[in-house]
């Protein structure tokens, strides 16, 4: 059986429709599976069960990508194709059935717009799958000890938390007597973040673990699962914590939670006192360039939180 899992460039986006993919390999014990998403996103389905092949999805000028993709797919039967982008190439395939990804209802987690793809309910949650090598050699990077990981960029500033705040909150969560006391801290990001990373790693000195562009995804992703917390803004790596079932605070303020709180039991939310519409309303969208909108969350309120969540697993566990 073979089964096509079309789904997202960005890396949140592609981890938020996983939950579907791991039903269907729960569920589907003889299919064989391609995906086909974005480079930045291929990383995550190295270690998916029983893959075939990852098809990176590049764009292209006039939505050729779509033409390509449809030359490297026509020459299969397919006994299902799920297409998470909601494209009409499942059209154009030779397929048993096909599910494709409608317009999203606005008033539901993303998570759960994926699921009815496939009418699942509840929907499944979304699932990280790890390399073994790749787990060992995080395991190994870290060192013993506990871990807090900061995600302390993200695709744009008006997302960023202000990394003094960052720098802040990690010195109260590690100090003596804290719930993390002696924690090592880590902080998170792409290649392209490291210009905004820079003043907290700075700040945290030569104890700091980087991780900021300096090893591939699945490292990272690997990384990140051993954390004994995750603290980071509405970003993909976010939803990587949540997904590898680690305890996860996200900081919200101009992206929606009711779309892309981090989803799971050890999962959390903060957002600023202001909704998003009324942030949207005091600046324009400036993808590189925008002010953090993010001051209105205090450090004390975002420590408060963390321990929250950090407790949350341990009393699950009890």
């Amino acid at each position: 059986m073979n089964v096509l899992f079309v789904t997202s460039n960005r890396i949140g986006d592609a981890m938020l429709t996983t939950g579907v993919l791991a039903h269907l390999v729960d569920t589907m014990p003889a299919a064989r599976f391609t995906v086909a998403c974005g480079p930045l996103a291929a990383p995550l389905f190295a270690a998916l069960p029983r893959r075939d092949a990852t098809i990176e999805l590049r764009k292209g000028p006039a939505k050729l990508h779509w033409l390509s993709l449809w030359a490297r797919t026509v020459g299969t039967f397919w006994d299902l194709v799920v297409d998470m982008r909601g494209s009409g190439l499942a059209w154009f395939l030779a397929a048993r059935r096909r599910a494709i990804l409608a317009a999203r209802d606005p008033s539901v987690h993303r998570v759960e717009a994926a699921a009815k793809v496939l009418d699942l309910s509840p929907a499944p949650a979304p699932r990280l799958w790890l390399d073994d090598g790749e787990r060992a050699a995080a395991r190994v990077f870290l060192g013993g000890g506990p871990v807090l990981v900061l995600g302390a960029t993200a695709n744009w500033s008006g997302k960023m938390w202000p990394v003094d705040r960052y720098a802040a909150l990690a010195e109260a969560m590690i100090a003596p007597g804290a719930p993390l006391a002696g924690a090592r801290v880590a902080v998170v990001g792409g290649p392209a973040e490291r210009d905004g990373a820079a003043p907290l790693l700075a700040r945290l000195g030569s104890a700091a673990i980087d991780l900021v562009g300096t090893k591939p995804l699945g490292f990272v992703a690997a990384a990140i699962a051993q954390a004994a917390l995750y603290v980071g803004n509405d970003s993909g790596l976010m939803h990587v914590a949540a997904a590898s079932g680690v305890p996860t605070l996200g900081l919200f303020g101009p992206s929606d939670e009711r779309h892309f709180r981090p989803w799971g039991p050890n999962a959390a939310f903060l957002r600023t006192a202001e909704s998003k519409d009324e942030l949207f309303a005091r600046i324009d969208y400036q993808p590189r360039g925008a002010q953090s909108l993010m001051e209105s969350i205090p450090v004390d309120a975002a420590v408060a939180a963390a321990c929250d969540v950090y407790a949350r697993r341990a009393r699950s566990a009890a």
